[in-house]
């Protein structure tokens, strides 16, 4: 018969004899067997088989174990004797598959005192490697841009293939998780030939994760499961069976619609860790919605990593059993997990019956050659990084050509030329230069009667000029037009947190952009003192000194002799007057002809330079920075391309 034990005791400390102790301690009616099959106790615990040598249990060493028993209550084999005689008690007693089989086939414990041996660790391969490395790089480049909980996905990604990596490659672990009543513990123990897991009326019945490992060096995988020593499992040799499963972890997990909120959570964590899954739905529950939408629907992109096993066919009459398998295969296939039919990459759908046995052989060569490729890990990492990389689709992609054109730096540099005045500068430039011009090239009458006009002019009824606050005020304003305008054409068309950082560089660039663009107008606007003269100033100022010494030589002549000092002879003097009264005004006029080319060579040198100079102080402040944030974005883009595209 069957032996059965409550779970509850393994959660005991793992000495020898503390089962005994608490199976006496509930029925201390019980008595020991007469006899016990060969590498069973007499109170039903297992002897512990080496890796690898199963002649090591012995009829011999299982009589001598019962005879050092007793058959009182309270009696227990002391830690010594059970050293010494190699048996080891962990508290849970391992069953048979069925009944009917024979009695000498358990499970024998995976803890063991000496150090396991080492497996050689993953090795990922060229297109993987690749696309991890560009995920950790486009997640270095955005902890400045991103928070913390966009890149947890990508970072939990990056821990656990590096994680995984360190650990052996030439094991797989699979996780076979269902619903209450579904029959995966059924399941787990016709696989593993051995009744390992608890199957029973009772639910829950599966209360903590159990694993069975097939080969050794197995040892640091399952403890990255958080799975116990004393919840590890190792199936008896049976030849061809190992070697068709061997470098298999199978790890039997708790129910995932379990009213325990501990099992759930072991559910949630140990999927998050496995190399693959075996899904075992039942013909009564394979549409439930929580099944489709917390975990199918999500895990779609792990496709080449799951199994899909309709379980209980037996309970199915006639065609029905193929019936259930087409609506299954219809509802994967809107969960958007692609099927592995026809030779094509993806999830395996098989029907059977854990209790019959019918169709356990085909998953059992399925599961053989899956693990044989040694290819499920690489899969689930790959698998991983595409959904981390489809959750930071929003952050990174955009439909649109981004950045600042040459069109939108020229307005912007236009704007602060406005904004600083620099078209006024210039063309006050040309004013001061004609200016100056008049002074050296016009007549003394000309000059002395527009001073007494500027003099006499009343200073009443004329337009009251803008303050210095207004224009100051003014000039703010268009340099914040400005710079908000080039933010926004920055930032056009870019994911919302780049966008934002694009907007945040530009707003902090135009801290004090006002104050300097003022500054700079004082350094470069109007020029300070007398404006360069060319060439031609001396001869113009040369001829308008002659004209005007002619008038006073022709009025000076007119004079001596209207008081007879000189004879009488008004042609000559009065020729020389009219020379200097006429020529002054004409050298006057032509001067101011010439001059207007350079008065306006000169101002518009003047609105250059002050133009040059603000949109320098622009750039350096505002659109240095921005074109900053836009590069980021395009080295992140260029990372995201990577992880994206160079798939295998």
């Amino acid at each position: 018969m069957t032996a059965v034990t409550d779970q509850d005791h393994t959660e005991r400390a793992d000495q020898p004899g503390d089962a005994d102790k608490a199976a006496a301690a509930e029925n201390p009616s019980a008595k020991a067997p007469e006899h016990t099959s060969e590498g069973e106790s007499t109170d039903g615990t297992h002897a512990r088989v080496p890796d690898g040598d199963s002649s090591a249990r012995t009829d011999s060493s299982a009589r001598t174990d019962s005879s050092a028993r007793t058959d009182s209550p309270g009696s227990a084999s002391s830690p010594g004797s059970a050293s010494s005689q190699g048996t080891w008690d962990d508290g849970l007693i391992a069953r048979r598959v069925d009944e009917t089989t024979g009695g000498n086939q358990y499970a024998a414990l995976d803890s063991r005192p000496a150090a396991p041996p080492t497996a050689a660790p993953l090795v990922y391969d060229g297109p993987l490697r690749s696309r991890l490395e560009a995920l950790r790089e486009l997640v270095g480049l955005s902890r400045t841009r991103l928070d913390s909980r966009t890149l947890a996905e990508a970072g939990r990604v990056l821990d656990e293939a590096s994680a995984r990596r360190r650990l052996s490659g030439q094991h797989t672990v699979v996780a076979i998780a269902g619903a209450t009543g579904s029959g995966k513990s059924q399941l787990f123990n016709a696989l593993a030939g051995v009744a390992i897991s608890e199957t029973g009326v009772r639910r829950p019945t599966t209360a903590a994760p159990i694993a069975c490992s097939w080969s050794d060096g197995a040892a640091s995988l399952i403890e990255r499961l958080g799975i116990p020593p004393r919840l590890r499992r190792r199936p008896l040799p049976t030849g061809d069976g190992e070697s068709q499963l061997h470098g298999l972890v199978l790890v039997d997990l708790p129910d995932h619609d379990s009213a325990a909120v501990q099992h759930r959570e072991h559910v949630d964590r140990i999927l998050a860790l496995v190399d693959a899954v075996i899904w075992v739905v039942d013909p009564e529950k394979y549409a439930d919605a929580i099944l489709h939408e917390r975990y199918l629907r999500p895990m779609a992109a792990h496709a080449e990593v799951m199994f899909v096993v309709l379980n209980q066919i037996d309970r199915l009459p006639g065609e029905a059993a193929e019936q259930v398998l087409d609506d299954l295969r219809r509802l994967l296939d809107e969960d958007g997990i692609a099927l592995g039919e026809y030779g094509e990459p993806g999830t395996t759908v098989l029907a059977l019956s854990a209790l019959t046995g019918d169709g356990v052989g085909e998953l059992r060569e399925a599961l053989g050659q899956f693990v044989a490729e040694r290819a499920a890990p690489a899969r689930r990492i790959s698998a991983d990084v595409d959904i981390a990389a489809a959750r930071l689709w929003p952050v990174y992609a955009t439909q649109r050509r981004t950045g600042l054109s040459e069109q939108a730096r020229e307005e912007f540099s236009d704007r602060l030329a406005d904004a600083v005045g620099a078209t006024a500068a210039g063309e006050a430039a040309e004013r001061a230069w004609l200016r100056n011009a008049n002074r050296a090239c016009g007549t003394p009458w000309l000059r002395l009667w527009r001073w007494y006009q500027d003099r006499g002019e009343p200073t009443t009824g004329r337009l009251p000029s803008r303050t210095q606050a207004d224009e100051e005020a003014t000039a703010r304003q268009r340099v914040e037009q400005a710079v908000r305008t080039v933010a926004d054409r920055a930032s056009a068309g870019l994911p919302t947190p780049w966008a934002q950082a694009v907007r945040e560089a530009a707003v902090r660039g135009s801290k004090g952009l006002p104050e300097a663009l003022d500054e700079l107008s004082v350094r470069a606007g109007v020029p300070t003192g007398r404006p360069p003269r060319p060439g031609w100033w001396p001869v113009a100022v040369l001829s308008q000194a002659s004209m005007t010494i002619l008038q006073f030589l022709g009025g000076l002549w007119l004079l001596g002799q209207i008081v007879g000092v000189m004879s009488p002879n008004l042609g000559v003097p009065v020729l020389l007057m009219v020379i200097g009264i006429v020529g002054g005004p004409l050298i006057e006029w032509s001067c101011r002809m010439a001059a207007r080319g350079p008065a306006r060579r000169y101002g518009l040198e003047a609105e250059r330079r002050l133009r040059e100079a603000a949109a320098g102080c622009g750039r350096a402040r505002v659109l240095d920075p921005v074109a900053a944030e836009l590069l980021r974005y395009r080295e992140v883009r260029e990372q995201y391309g990577r992880v994206v595209g160079a798939r295998r």
